[in-house]
């Protein structure tokens, strides 16, 4: 099933079962994935729609870090219960060893040497870790191991 047609029936299910918080949080996915249509003029693909999906996850996350450190619990529950639906449209996050394993692919395939060859490597694993792991850890464990190599 695409990832559009799952997020209308569960927001129909939502709808139907009164469950408030899922409801909320399907429309506001919904909503972003129809603002981002408007803008591009065109019908968004599942890979489009997990980038939305996955800056979503990172907005919520960060309201979730800032409701813990001002010992707002009400929106710490919402905003868990939240992150767990927008989740749920994420493909399955890449272990450690999974995103080594891309990582020394990808330096192989493109021949990489040192860390000057960073944006070959990050330009070949972005599509295979895009939604699956957080670019930042990405970036960083790029060049930790380019760093190795440079040595």
């Amino acid at each position: 099933m695409a990832l559009r047609e799952r997020l209308d029936a569960d927001l129909k299910a939502a709808m139907l079962a009164k469950e408030t918080v899922k409801l909320s949080a399907l429309r506001m996915i919904k909503s972003a994935v129809r603002n981002k249509e408007i803008d591009l003029k065109k019908t968004l693909d599942d890979t489009e729609m997990i980038a939305i999906c996955s800056t979503i996850k990172k907005q919520w996350e960060e309201t979730l870090a800032q409701a813990k450190a001002g010992g707002r619990q009400d929106v710490v529950d919402s905003q868990t219960a939240e992150l767990a639906i927008v989740q749920s449209f994420l493909p399955a996050a890449l272990s450690d060893s999974e995103l080594d394993g891309i990582i020394g692919q990808a330096i192989t395939t493109v021949g990489a040497a040192g860390p000057k060859d960073m944006g070959k490597v990050m330009k070949a694993i972005t599509d295979q870790t895009k939604g699956r792991a957080d670019g930042k850890v990405v970036s960083e464990r790029v060049k930790a191991k380019l760093e190795q190599l440079g040595k």
